[in-house]
């Protein structure tokens, strides 16, 4: 068994991962023709299809990350060396401290439209619930000791009985039985609801007898059972889903105070992108921007189509300086080649940078901006598809949910099944799925026995940063800590957008 520390070859910036084809950009038809010669610092794996780091001469072994290696003022700053790179939980902490400290907005949204919102603030009952003692079941309703008589009085409510959706019957008198409907008013003086399979009546007499012993209060549900009037029944930062509409609605809401989707422009950079076809001459197909928008959206962000600037400068400048998004998204072009704009125009409209780089694989190369005046943020993602999804999951995700008022998700672990390799310095993210049940050594290791029915992660071959055939059959990535992990040791994991939604299911790439 290989040592769970990085071989050689990887620190070359190729996958440990897995067999054929998952050394970053092995195998890959996406690898731009343009690739970065920056291997020997590492830092060249990240760039990818289309929107490598490098993607003209002149930028070699010897040139550092990268990033911008002057120093003038104004400009962004040098990153040449690795421990000027922003530890990953360090930067994804900072980028949710700057979407939660953005001004807070409202907006009130009929319950049909706020679907996928999240409260702006608690939900607190209007009325009681339920607003009057109320029939849990179809039956009958009594007072008093039975047998009961059936039909003299006028409690009940004609020959249905008593129906939900009427005002308050007349009381019953003890002694008496009247029909009644699940949801109807419980008239005054009654005991208790008999079903009507635990009922039975003899015509002949005009009398009702219980099947089974009655209790008081049996199958009535109290006035204010379920909350009384002024009672919080969700905290601010809670989604809008379908049951919270209807809570919403039983609770007196006709509207809700919600936090706006956070407005997101993407833009993506690279002359070298194709929207339809086949590669070819050099060209290749974009696969981010098909992607990059939906992945936000279900984020909770409101998206709008993506924008394909090229290689142009001016372009992209352009779009930063009036953008009016809360984020706006950037594509490839965030390090240091003849074309990669990003840190430049950034530096000439005086942007602040709070993350320039992180100390993550792939995606190394991600950076987090700050827009002059009050502008919009900016997280430039690296090219590369997986390294893409990188900087959405460590900065991109963060950011939005404290723009949209959500709260930060709990982390959580579980038992990896096979040895991963780590890279010597920096965070893995990588691809898994998640299982349940016998995983050979994961039980043992892990402390669960011999593993039945142990819910456990497969790491997922093509893996590379220039690829996208892991990630689309995984539901997760985990969080590998540098060095690597054994089989059986736990790992935290980031949940997909949609994973809750994915079966657990064996696939073709474990």
């Amino acid at each position: 068994m290989q040592s769970p520390r990085q071989t050689a070859d990887e620190s070359s910036g190729r996958s440990a991962e897995h067999g054929p084809g998952a050394g970053p950009g092995a195998g890959s038809s996406g690898v731009s023709p343009r690739q970065s010669s920056d291997r020997s610092s590492g830092q060249g794996d990240d760039h990818g299809p289309g929107h490598s780091s490098d993607r003209k001469p002149g930028n070699g072994p010897g040139s550092g990350s990268g990033h911008d290696s002057g120093g003038s003022p104004g400009q962004a700053p040098a990153r040449g060396r690795r421990g000027q790179a922003t530890a990953w939980r360090e930067a994804r902490a900072l980028a949710a401290r700057a979407g939660c400290g953005a001004a807070p907005r409202t907006e009130r949204l009929s319950l049909d439209s706020a679907l996928g919102h999240v409260l702006a603030e608690p939900l607190t009952a209007l009325t009681d619930l339920p607003s009057f003692d109320t029939s849990a079941m179809d039956g009958w309703v009594v007072a008093g000791p039975g047998p009961w008589a059936l039909g003299s009085s006028e409690s009940g409510g004609g020959e249905l009985g008593i129906l939900a959706g009427h005002s308050a019957p007349a009381p019953l008198p003890d002694g008496e039985g009247v029909r009644i409907a699940t949801g109807a008013r419980i008239p005054a003086n009654a005991t208790a609801v008999i079903r009507s399979e635990h009922a039975h009546v003899d015509e002949s007499r005009g009398l009702l007898y219980a099947q089974r012993q009655v209790i008081p209060g049996q199958d009535i549900r109290p006035r204010g059972q379920e909350c009384r009037s002024g009672d919080q029944l969700l905290p601010a930062g809670t989604v809008v889903t379908p049951a919270v509409l209807g809570l919403s609605a039983a609770a007196g809401y006709d509207e809700l105070v919600t936090v706006p989707r956070p407005r997101v422009d993407v833009l993506v950079l690279g002359d070298e992108l194709l929207t339809a076809g086949l590669p070819h001459d050099g060209l290749i197909r974009d696969a981010l921007g098909p992607m990059i928008g939906p992945w936000l959206r279900a984020l909770g962000a409101e998206v709008s189509a993506p924008r394909r600037l090229g290689d142009d400068a001016e372009a992209l400048q352009h779009a930063l300086t009036t953008s009016d998004a809360d984020l706006v998204i950037t594509t490839g072009g965030t390090a240091a080649g003849p074309v990669d704009h990003v840190h430049p125009v950034l530096a000439k409209i005086g942007a602040g940078l709070l993350v320039d780089g992180v100390a993550v694989r792939p995606g190394h190369p991600m950076l987090l901006a700050r827009l002059p005046s009050g502008g919009p943020y900016l997280v430039g993602l690296p090219g590369n598809p997986l390294a893409a999804v990188s900087g959405l999951l460590t900065l991109a995700e963060p950011l939005l949910r404290g723009l949209a008022g959500r709260a930060p998700e709990e982390p959580y672990r579980v038992v990896v099944r096979d040895e991963v390799h780590g890279h010597p310095h920096d965070t893995r993210l990588v691809p898994v799925v998640h299982r349940v049940g016998s995983a050979k050594g994961v039980g043992s290791q892990a402390g669960n026995g011999a593993g039945a029915g142990v819910e456990h992660v497969v790491p997922l071959h093509y893996n590379g940063p220039a690829m996208l055939r892991g990630i689309a059959a995984a539901d997760g990535l985990a969080v590998v800590p540098p060095g690597g992990v054994r089989s059986g040791t736990e790992v935290e994991i980031l949940d997909l957008p949609w994973a809750s939604a994915m079966p657990w299911t064996e696939g073709c790439f474990t």
